[in-house]
C-alpha cells in the first residue's frame, strides 16, 4: 500500500487531467480559510508559490488526475486548504477543502497514535509481547511469535516479505479481522526478525485487535472518540461503509489495462481498518498535521486553563524515532538525484528521511483509484498533505516537493512535474522491456502437457485458502474463493504455464499461473506471479503455495 517517495505508484495498503481548478487560494495576500472567508492572521504563501494553482493543474494534466486537494500548515496556522479539479471525471462537482478521499496507509499514523495513547493510560506496554494481549496470536516462526512486541507491529521489521498476506484483504475478502490475523500463522517468514525493512499491512490488523482488546471499543469507535473528536476532525470517517449518499466525496480512478482512465468502485477494509481504512479531507488533515507538529498539543485549553494533549511529546518522539533503517538506493533517473536522502527509515507509522538538511516525517497511501501523501517538516513547523483521485504517486510527489522547495528556500524552481513525468516514462519503458523479455523467452510451440480440463480443480494455500480453477465451456476460469474481484480467464502461455486475465480490468494485476506436474502427469503444485512490475505489491501472488485438494 505504500512505497517510499521515489517510487511512482502507490498501492493498496499498496497502487496520471485537463480540468479547470477552483479559484486558487493564492490570488490574494491572505489565505482562504476552509469556509472560503478571509482571515488576516493567516500567513501568506511564499512569493515563489504565487503560481501554485497553475502548477497543481499542470500536475493533474501531466498525470491524468481528475482532482487534487492540498493543505499547507505553518507555525500552527493553515496557509492553504484548496481543491483543484473534479471529484469525478466527466461530472461537474468540484474538489474542495472538505472533499473526502481514502487516505489509505496514512491511517497507520492514527493507529500508532492510538497505541501510544493507550500506553500513556497504562492499558498496554509498547514493549510488551503481543501475546500478552492476544494470547492466541501466532506467527509461522515460534521465536517471532514469542518475541513480537507491540512496537514491532508498527515498524515493518517482522521478517515477513513485502506485502505478505495482503491477499487476505486486498481486494476485499470475506475474512474477518480475527480470521486474517489467525491466518498469519501460516504466512511464511522470509527474512530474519528485526533484520531489515519490508513493508507490510497485516501486522496493522494485529494492532487493530490489540487496540480493540485493551480499549474495549471497536477500532472505529476508538478512533472517532479519542482522536477525531478531540482534534476536531468532524468530517473524517474510519471506513467507506460510513459514507452516505450526497456526501462531498471523491471518486477513485484507475487506468484500466494501464491506459484507459475510468472510475473504480469504492473499497472497504473492514477486516484491516488500522492499516488503511480512513477517509478524510484536507481540512481535517490540516488539523491533524498541526497536532502532530505541536508535539500532540490540542487547540485551546482544558477546564483548568492548561494546554490539552492528544498524546505526550514523549510518545511523539517514540513515533518519530527510527526503528527500522531503510537502504538508500540510487534513484531511477538522474533528475531525481536531489531527492535522494542521507538517511531513510521507519518509526511507528511514519517514514523518516531528510531533504536539504531538514528531517522529514511522512507517509503515503494507496487505494483503488486514490493515492496521497502527508509530509511534516518538524524543524520548520511545516506540513503539507496532497490527496488525489488517481493511482499515481508522481502527482502527489511533484506537488509536495514544490511546497517543500518554497519553504526550504531552494534557489530556482524545479519543475518536479517534468521530472516525475520523465520518471514515469522511464518506469513504463522498463515494464515494456520486461514484457518483451517474456515474449522473447516464450516457446510459442510449447503446448500444455494435459488436456485443459485436467488443470481444473480446487487448490489450497496454507494461509489464503482455496482457489478454484473451473472448466467452463472449454475455457479455464480461475476464482479466489474469498475474493470476488479475483475472477478471470486463463489462457495457455507455454507448456504448463498460463496467464490469468482478471475480469476487472482496473486491477492491473494479471498473473502467470504455473502448474508443476508429478512423475505420473498429475498437478503437484501451482505457483503464481504478477506479469507486470507495475502491479501493486499487495497482489502478493508469489507467496502462494497452492496444492490440489483431493476430492472426498
Amino acid at each position: 500500500m505504500t512505497f517510499p517517495s521515489l517510487n511512482l505508484r502507490v498501492a493498496g495498503c499498496c497502487a496520471l487531467l485537463s480540468l479547470t481548478a477552483m479559484a486558487p487560494a493564492w490570488c490574494s495576500p491572505q489565505a482562504l480559510t476552509a469556509d472560503g472567508g478571509q482571515e488576516n492572521a493567516q500567513p501568506a504563501l511564499p512569493p515563489v508559490m504565487q503560481d501554485f494553482g497553475v502548477y497543481v493543474d499542470d500536475a493533474r494534466k501531466a498525470f491524468n488526475v481528475p482532482g487534487i486537494a492540498v493543505a499547507i500548515v505553518k507555525d500552527g496556522k493553515v496557509v492553504l486548504e484548496q481543491g483543484y479539479g473534479l471529484r469525478e471525471a466527466g461530472k461537474p462537482e468540484k474538489v474542495d477543502a472538505h472533499t473526502l478521499f481514502a487516505i489509505a496507509s496514512n491511517t497507520k499514523a492514527f493507529t500508532a497514535a492510538a497505541l501510544q495513547m493507550l500506553a500513556e493510560q497504562d492499558k498496554l506496554d509498547m514493549d510488551g509481547r503481543v501475546t500478552d494481549y492476544l494470547p492466541w496470536f501466532q506467527m509461522s516462526d515460534p521465536y517471532v511469535t514469542h518475541d513480537m512486541r507491540v512496537r514491532d507491529l508498527l515498524a515493518h521489521r517482522s521478517g515477513l516479505s513485502l506485502g505478505a498476506g495482503d491477499l487476505l484483504y486486498w481486494p476485499p475478502t470475506g475474512y474477518s479481522t480475527k480470521e486474517v490475523v489467525e491466518r498469519l500463522a501460516k504466512v511464511p517468514i522470509a527474512n530474519g526478525f528485526r533484520s531489515h525493512y519490508a513493508y507490510d499491512n497485516i501486522l496493522f490488523a494485529v494492532a487493530t485487535l490489540v487496540i480493540e482488546k485493551v480499549s474495549g471499543q471497536s477500532y472505529a469507535d476508538y478512533i472517532r472518540e479519542h482522536i477525531f473528536k478531540p482534534v476536531g476532525m468532524d468530517e473524517s470517517l474510519v471506513d467507506m461503509t460510513y459514507l452516505k449518499p450526497g456526501m462531498d466525496v471523491a471518486t477513485g480512478h484507475a487506468l484500466y489495462d494501464f491506459k484507459d482512465l475510468k472510475p473504480v468502485p469504492p473499497m472497504a477494509w473492514t477486516n484491516n481498518p488500522g492499516a488503511g481504512g480512513i477517509y478524510a479531507s484536507v481540512h481535517d488533515l490540516a488539523k491533524w498535521m498541526n497536532v502532530e507538529l505541536s508535539g500532540g498539543e490540542l487547540p485551546g485549553t482544558g477546564s483548568d486553563g492548561k494546554p490539552r494533549h492528544l498524546f505526550s511529546e514523549d510518545s511523539q518522539n517514540q513515533m518519530w524515532t527510527m526503528l527500522t533503517p531503510i537502504p538508500v538506493n540510487k534513484p531511477p533517473i538522474p533528475a531525481l538525484q536531489p531527492l535522494m536522502p542521507n538517511f531513510s527509515g521507519y518509526g511507528e507509522g511514519w517514514f523518516l528521511s531528510d531533504y536539504h538538511g531538514e528531517k522529514l516525517v511522512w507517509h503515503t497511501g494507496g487505494w483503488p483509484g486514490m493515492v496521497s501523501r502527508v509530509t511534516l517538516v518538524p524543524g520548520l513547523k511545516l506540513g503539507v498533505v496532497v490527496l488525489t483521485n488517481q493511482e499515481s504517486g508522481a502527482a502527489f510527489n511533484a506537488v509536495t516537493y514544490r511546497v517543500l522547495d518554497a519553504y526550504l528556500h531552494q534557489a530556482g524552481k524545479t519543475d518536479w512535474v517534468a521530472v516525475y513525468d520523465q520518471a514515469v516514462k522511464h518506469a513504463q519503458g522498463k515494464a515494456d522491456d520486461n514484457w518483451n523479455k517474456h515474449q522473447t523467452a516464450r516457446d510459442t510451440k510449447g503446448k500444455p502437457s494435459l488436456p485443459l480440463a485436467d488443470y481444473a480443480g480446487t487448490y489450497r494455500d496454507p494461509w489464503y485458502g482455496d482457489i478454484i480453477v473451473g472448466n467452463e465451456g472449454g475455457k479455464l476460469r480461475l476464482r479466489f474463493s474469498k475474493t470476488k474481484q479475483l475472477l478471470g480467464t486463463m489462457t495457455p502461455w507455454q507448456h504448463d504455464s498460463f496467464i490469468v486475465r482478471w475480469d476487472d480490468r482496473s486491477l492491473n494485476a494479471d498473473a502467470f499461473v504455473n502448474f508443476a506436474l508429478d512423475a505420473d502427469g498429475h498437478v503437484r503444485e501451482v505457483r503464481m506471479a504478477p506479469i507486470s512490475p507495475l502491479t501493486d505489491f499487495s497482489f502478493d501472488f508469489q507467496d502462494l503455495r497452492l496444492t490440489p485438494v483431493k476430492a472426498k
